[in-house]
């Protein structure tokens, strides 16, 4: 059985792939408390309706693909809410869902825009544990078990029929193994893989990046490889570091340009001498990447200015 290439396949026909942005910035702008370790998972639970018109909002602003609510979705986070395995997958087919009647919806407005993409989200491990460890990567488990954390998540986003994995905010390279170990469970299904990083040179967990490529380099299954929820300025020289260690298609959603601290959970203004995201794009795509959005703080609004720049 061969991968289904769904990048590859609108690459061909476009020079870059416009992502979505921030689902957690804009359902907080929409009234959702997120100050909960199952952060944006918990609309899924208490108002789906919004995910539904937030993947809408970056369809109309010019998205290619969206990704689903799924990120801090998992049986284990859920079973602290009381929910049990078959109500959490049931939420998690629920994220890809409301993603995939988005575009449907916006399809039936726009049926030029297709093809459009549902990239299911894997968020890592450290997410679950709600702690800021998907910035550290300061966290193991033993590979059996770390599969078997990824494994009901992963299994009912494929079966809800995503075009696609955003294995996504990936600090640890021994958890980055152990996804590529499951994929082969589902050889049809494809994935982008994007890091969390100490520095341009190294993974959150201070795995060499010459280490993390060479394990994914060769992987049919993987269809991009690059970076989100990092800080502005240090996109373009870790671009440049993946660039020459692949030939693969590069990605990158970073955050607005403000920083997190993951202590206080709290985001705070830096000086723009490296200047906002929309003004680095060009120097983006000049390097290599085909795949571009936002991550924290992004909004249609900047999804909307990135597209028009690209087709520009």
């Amino acid at each position: 059985m061969s991968v289904n290439n769904t990048v590859a396949a609108l690459l061909a026909a476009n020079r870059t792939l416009i992502l979505d942005g921030a689902l957690a910035t804009e359902l907080e702008a929409r009234g959702c408390d997120l100050s909960d370790p199952l952060w944006s998972a918990k609309v899924l639970i208490e108002n789906p309706e919004l995910i539904y018109q937030v993947h809408l909002d970056y369809f109309n602003a010019g998205a290619q693909c969206a990704i689903t609510a799924s990120y801090q979705a998992t049986p284990l986070g859920f079973l602290r809410r009381g929910l049990n395995q078959q109500q959490s997958l049931a939420l998690i087919a629920k994220s890809v869902q409301l993603a995939q009647q988005a575009r449907s919806d916006y399809l039936a407005q726009h049926p030029q825009a297709a093809p459009l993409l549902i990239a299911g989200s894997v968020g890592p491990y450290g997410a679950y544990l709600a702690d800021g460890s998907e910035y550290r990567g300061d966290y193991s488990l033993p590979q059996e078990e770390m599969i078997a954390f990824h494994r009901p998540r992963i299994a009912a986003l494929a079966e809800a029929g995503v075009d696609l994995l955003a294995c996504e905010t990936l600090p640890s390279f021994s958890e980055l193994q152990a996804l590529l170990a499951l994929l082969q469970e589902f050889p049809t299904l494809g994935a982008w893989f994007a890091f969390t990083l100490r520095d341009s040179q190294h993974l959150s967990d201070g795995t060499p990046l010459t280490q993390v490529l060479a394990a994914l380099h060769g992987n049919p299954q993987v269809l991009a490889i690059g970076i989100n929820c990092i800080a502005l300025e240090n996109v373009t020289p870790a671009l440049r570091q993946l660039a020459t260690l692949t030939d693969k298609p590069l990605l990158v959603y970073p955050n607005s340009g403000e920083h997190y601290d993951a202590v206080t959970k709290t985001w705070h203004a830096c000086g723009g001498e490296n200047g906002s995201l929309i003004d680095q794009i060009g120097e983006w795509q000049h390097i290599g990447a085909r795949l571009i959005g936002g991550c924290c703080r992004t909004t249609p609004q900047d999804i909307r200015q990135i597209a028009a720049r690209c087709k520009a």
